[in-house]
């Protein structure tokens, strides 16, 4: 129990405050145990926040496994724009999405390999959801058929790639202005009309 609560206190900090503004003291006067009982349950801070990220990473795989389960039968337009907007919501609102979010783009340089393994393992496996349902939308003919389904993901993965610089860097309105401009002409690309 007291390491699942470790790793909650330090999900928050580690999102506020980054790796290098978190100390195990403040963790452990948040959980309300000293500072060496954390060391029972982790090595050391490296440990506590591979732990957490790799928690996290779970996480975000479920969110995305759970909307392709809840929205299969959308249509892919539908399918497409929901997913971003969800994502936004998920950052603006959930904190694993956002400590997933930061940390990816600015993993602590000494961890950065460990990060980007998990990162790049997310991104992989997101794309490998995605292209059958791309597939899908072309068989359909929702989307033109002279697309190519691992194109059309990538593209989209960089629509996404997009709308994410916008949350860590440029706030909600230029966040909206992002996200209609990018899926306006990515839509238009898709669309067979």
């Amino acid at each position: 129990m007291t390491a699942d609560q470790i790793k909650e206190i330090a999900l928050i900090h580690f999102t506020e405050n980054g790796y290098e503004g978190t100390s195990m003291a403040q963790i452990a006067n948040d959980v309300g145990i000293k500072k060496q009982s954390i060391y029972t349950h982790f090595k050391g801070k490296d440990e506590l926040f591979l732990r957490v990220y790799k928690d996290v990473f779970a996480s975000e795989l479920n969110f995305v496994l759970d909307f392709i389960e809840n929205n299969q039968t959308r249509s892919i337009e539908e399918f497409l724009y929901d997913f971003l907007l969800d994502y936004r919501s998920r950052y603006e609102g959930n904190v694993n999405t956002k400590f997933w979010l930061r940390i990816s783009f600015f993993p602590p340089m000494h961890l950065e390999q460990e990060v980007l393994e998990y990162s790049y393992a997310y991104l992989d496996k997101l794309e490998g959801l995605l292209v059958p349902i791309m597939e899908k939308a072309i068989e359909k003919k929702e989307i033109s058929s002279d697309i190519d389904a691992g194109l059309a993901t990538a593209a989209f993965l960089g629509v996404l790639d997009g709308i994410v610089v916008e949350m860590l860097y440029g706030g909600p309105e230029r966040l909206v202005k992002r996200l209609a401009a990018s899926w306006h002409f990515y839509w238009r690309g898709l669309s067979k009309d």
